[in-house]
């Protein structure tokens, strides 16, 4: 095996063996078309020195796009016989003088580019039954790199879906209110990133995507200094959202500390997992001891949330929506919510329901033991100006 190699290129090294050993040609090799450039992507050649994976040359004057466009057949046993052929330059240097290709086909009918094989002298022995042969073998050529090209292409998706809020500074930053459950004051405010409308992604989603191209830190930075803007224009505490991974950079512990930490309640979302505990408590040490405050998201949805709880002792705890939509009507979330209620006011911790879309249900989170609440009944995510002081809340 090559050490250049992926494994997916060597096992592709492998199938092209079978077809120059099959054909007893000197060559073969699998290229990717991209409109305008043949790449050798991989390449099996008794003269290694000459063809090597990686090599190019231009699309439009190769065998494989006058096959592709039927100026010539895809078995050609000798080349001389076909004077399109030896019009290109690979008749010439380094006179291929047998040649047979197909198409590498992926799944949705996309042609990736093509599986060849060729020899330097006539082959007459040459047939259409080796080019059912070569068929077979790029079939299982696309099996093969299919995986990595839509991974590819997903990836190219992102980068250009990402660049122009990358470089416009992140994304936009809007307000939600948080009210206290009892008297209808608003104590704070959770900034919420937006993405462009017609993307159709939650934001989680769009920071997903973002880690997956390595730009996940960057973009999560470039929310909280949106985020952290808001903070001289409203009165209360700013809610910023932040992943553990992001947390421990350097770039993020600089950001933070250059903030009135004592209007900060730093929430940590879950883009990825906590690896190590004693290294995020260690980064929230200096932070929390200059009055920043630490929120756990999502309690109440999964074993995380509460381990997270039991692990850094958070000052807030954040009822999911999952737990808190319907309480009014239903006895078996207020059993649920009194306990994670309980479970707070042992560690010392501020609740907080998110998703409270009715009066009825606030008033249920208020009766349960609930501090604050936040989601549509108060308000939807909004510019600063946007924001009261006070919500109506029932007095029932």
């Amino acid at each position: 095996m090559r050490s250049n190699r992926t494994e997916t290129a060597e096992q592709i090294a492998q199938l092209l063996q079978t077809a120059r050993q099959s054909l007893g040609l000197s060559l073969a090799f699998m290229t990717r078309m991209d409109g305008t450039t043949q790449h050798l992507e991989v390449v099996e050649s008794a003269v290694p020195l000459v063809f090597r994976d990686g090599n190019t040359q231009p699309q439009a004057t190769s065998f494989c796009q006058a096959i592709m466009d039927g100026k010539l057949p895809p078995v050609m046993p000798n080349v001389k016989d076909f004077p399109a052929a030896m019009k290109l330059p690979s008749a010439r240097m380094p006179r291929i003088r047998s040649f047979v290709s197909v198409p590498v086909v992926l799944s949705d009918g996309t042609v990736y580019g093509t599986f060849c094989a060729a020899g330097f002298l006539a082959d007459k022995q040459l047939t259409k039954r080796d080019k059912a042969l070569m068929d077979v073998l790029s079939h299982a050529a696309s099996l093969l790199i299919e995986p990595d090209v839509r991974r590819r292409a997903r990836t190219e998706e992102i980068a250009g879906r990402l660049a122009p809020v990358l470089e416009a500074g992140g994304p936009a930053v809007l307000l939600q209110p948080i009210v206290d459950l009892a008297t209808g004051d608003r104590v704070g405010a959770e900034a919420l990133s937006r993405f462009p409308a017609e993307w159709d992604l939650p934001p989680d989603r769009c920071f997903a995507d973002a880690h997956l191209i390595g730009e996940g830190h960057r973009l999560e930075l470039l929310a909280l200094r949106r985020a952290a803007d808001h903070i001289a224009g409203v009165g209360g505490y700013v809610t910023m959202n932040v992943s553990p991974a992001t947390l421990l950079t350097g770039e993020c512990a600089d950001l933070l500390s250059r903030l009135p930490l004592h209007r900060v309640v730093l929430e940590l979302s879950e883009h990825d997992p906590v690896e190590d505990y004693d290294e995020l408590k260690a980064a929230l040490m200096p932070l929390r001891g200059a009055g920043m405050r630490l929120a756990i998201d999502d309690v109440g949805a999964g074993f995380s949330s509460l381990r997270h709880i039991v692990i850094t002792a958070p000052d807030v705890i954040k009822l999911d929506r999952s737990i808190v939509t319907g309480i009014a009507a239903d006895g078996v979330l207020t059993v649920v919510t009194r306990a994670l209620v309980d479970l707070a006011r042992a560690t010392g911790a501020t609740v907080v329901a998110e998703g409270v879309e009715t009066a009825e249900d606030a008033a249920a989170l208020r009766d349960t033991g609930v501090d604050l609440g936040q989601g549509w009944h108060f308000g939807r995510a909004v510019t600063a100006g946007e924001l009261r002081d006070t919500y109506a809340v029932s007095r029932v």
